[in-house]
């Protein structure tokens, strides 16, 4: 662990991976520092913001130093049940990367109980972890428009798009669900520490 400041009212921790990331914002939710009024995961890092006026970088430098990680707590949130067309352009092909058909990658995506590791790319944008052995690369060629609710996955991670963008993740079908919706109070579902369970609701496979 590596604990830098950012600016005059932040803190960046370093980790060594995901999992410590995962582990270590895990107890920061259950047991809060006094005077930090925000916690960010990231990929290998976990930013702290504080309340100058009620601590210092010094005392919630100390206190994180001091707190210890839950260990095999991925996911600490509600638990989100995300509904699936698995009809997606790249299925076929992500069966052929993990050496299964179709609908297998669809049984094994479905099995799984994700985690909301952290959130970037877009508003409402989750990157997902599962305990399974997800590997897959990206598309070597991205896509310049993916339609808003498509599922995918690329690397470890699985994820759905909140809105139309460019992007190079494989694609596995979509959900009607809006992910993320400014209108609604919170305006993102896919929140770090959310766990999520995508249910296959038919495909025409």
């Amino acid at each position: 662990m590596r604990v830098l400041p950012s600016g005059s009212t932040a803190l960046l921790v370093e980790l060594a991976d995901l999992e410590e990331v995962l582990g270590l914002y895990a107890a920061l939710v259950e047991e809060p520092l006094p005077g930090v009024v925000d916690v960010v995961p990231a990929a290998r890092t976990v930013l702290l913001t504080v309340d100058p006026a009620a601590t210092t970088l010094e005392a919630v430098q100390a206190a994180v130093r001091r707190t210890t990680p839950r260990t095999g707590r991925r996911g600490t949130g509600e638990l989100l049940e995300v509904p699936v067309h698995y009809d997606g352009a790249d299925l076929a092909d992500v069966g052929e990367l993990l050496g299964c058909d179709p609908d297998e990658v669809v049984r094994r995506h479905t099995a799984e109980e994700w985690t909301v590791a952290f959130c970037g790319f877009s508003p409402g944008f989750g990157y997902l972890t599962g305990a399974g052995a997800w590997d897959v690369p990206r598309r070597a060629t991205p896509r310049t428009r993916v339609p808003a609710g498509s599922v995918a996955l690329a690397g470890e991670f699985s994820g759905v798009y909140p809105r139309a963008s460019p992007g190079g993740w494989q694609l596995l079908g979509h959900t009607g669900l809006a992910v993320f919706d400014l209108s609604r109070d919170p305006a993102a579902l896919l929140r770090p520490g959310t766990r999520v369970r995508f249910v296959d609701v038919g495909s025409g496979r």
